[in-house]
């Protein structure tokens, strides 16, 4: 699974880069133009996979989660082939709204993961299994740079395609699903429907609130992603431009990658939502000095603390949902906090846009590192109020941890 989210990762991050060259390339149009359908052609993806992905985790915790991670990457390798076909912005555009139909690979790979884990040890694996999504995230974009200029943009999406349909093989013939008894509790392996699980998450406080910070930790993440090229240009010049953009982006999947599985350990250990209330405050003041900042390396300094904050935020969450809800439901729990991770993908990146034009660059630092904070203050409250008191209400904690 770790070399499926490699090639997966990678693949998606690939093409991100010259997404809007391509659209360029297509023919004769205005800057206007292309900006807004590069936005859009980017954006239509998290959208309909904001609607899908729930179903898509329903349907695997009816059916077994291998075949649907089978044919999502088999889904996504035909419309990532069919792009480099593409003659018109519309082609495009369309193939970018089918490849979010049946883009949930990571999350339902992470549901599949979590669901052959025992509760002791699911933040050290799904840590380790992070990895692999964010080494593919940080290769990416360069193979990608590498590709385009050797075979053309049109090549590349084949190439690309190739990686995607190995991850479909490794899956097929690499992975076997096994049924595992992981618990004694009745609940795990009862079958739930739709509204049992929307009250099972709406009756569940800190449930419902880690599931919240989906879209809030993805808003603040996604906020600066557009424009962090135009502010290391600011910052640094037009020299080597692409080089040093790509340096400032993969310095935070770097801290990212050193540290998330050292995170996910540390959950399992003294528990995951005071881990995650900890990663919220630190991520939310190490953003605050890039307002701040005065040259190229002081922000790439600053986005690699930002990885090692933001990195373990993902697989502590992951394990919280996994020791919080109850086996036979995972797949749709994460599928909707898979759901409120887009609709931050999409949210995020506008507000970026929109701080940046009102305000300057320095807004969006200020912004983010408030959402942030807030984020962790909300945690905190919710924490205290429905785990921390419950605990104390009762001597044995083991029965606090679903206690509503």
């Amino acid at each position: 699974m770790w070399f499926a989210n490699f090639f997966i990762a990678g693949s998606m991050t690939m093409v991100i880069p010259f997404l809007s060259l391509y659209i360029e390339s297509m023919g004769n149009f205005s800057d206007s133009y292309v900006q807004t359908w590069s936005g859009l052609t980017f954006a239509i993806t998290f959208v309909t996979a904001f609607i899908f992905s729930p179903i898509w985790g329903r349907f695997g915790d009816k059916h077994g989660r291998k075949p649907i991670l089978i044919v999502s990457a088999i889904g996504i390798g035909i419309s990532v082939f069919l792009m480099g076909f593409a003659t018109t912005v519309w082609q495009l555009f369309l193939l970018r709204l089918f490849m979010g139909i049946v883009t949930g690979f990571i999350p339902m790979s992470q549901a599949f993961i979590s669901t052959q884990t025992s509760k002791e040890v699911a933040g050290k694996v799904l840590g380790t299994l992070q990895t692999g999504n964010i080494t593919g995230a940080l290769m990416g974009p360069m193979l990608g740079g590498i590709l385009a200029d050797t075979f053309g943009f049109a090549g590349t999406f084949k190439w690309v395609a190739l990686t995607v349909f190995i991850s479909a093989i490794l899956v097929a013939f690499g992975i076997k699903e096994i049924k595992v008894k992981l618990s004694n509790d009745a609940r795990d392996y009862k079958s739930y429907s739709s509204k049992e699980v929307l009250l099972y998450i709406l009756r569940s406080p800190v449930l419902l609130v880690v599931l919240l910070l989906s879209t809030l930790v993805q808003i603040a993440h996604f906020s600066i992603q557009p424009i962090l090229s135009l502010f290391v240009a600011e910052i640094h010049g037009p020299e080597s431009l692409a080089f040093f953009a790509g340096l400032a982006f993969s310095a935070a999947g770097l801290g990212n990658l050193l540290m998330s599985r050292r995170w996910g350990k540390y959950g399992d250990k003294f528990g995951h939502t005071k881990i995650l209330i900890i990663l919220l405050f630190v991520a939310g003041i190490v953003y605050l000095p890039g307002a701040f900042v005065t040259n190229i390396w002081q922000l790439i300094v600053l986005r690699f603390l930002l990885g090692v904050s933001i990195g373990g935020i993902v697989p502590v969450r992951m394990a919280y949902i996994r020791t919080a809800a109850p086996l036979s439901m995972q797949g749709e729990v994460i599928g909707y906090n898979t759901s409120l991770r887009f609709l931050g993908n999409i949210i995020g990146p506008a507000l970026g846009g929109f701080l940046v034009a009102i305000n300057g660059f320095s807004t969006v630092f200020f912004v983010t590192s408030l959402l942030l904070i807030l984020s962790g203050v909300l945690m905190l409250v919710t924490w205290y109020k429905f785990e921390y008191l419950a605990e104390q209400e009762q001597s044995f904690p083991t029965r606090s941890r679903h206690s509503h």
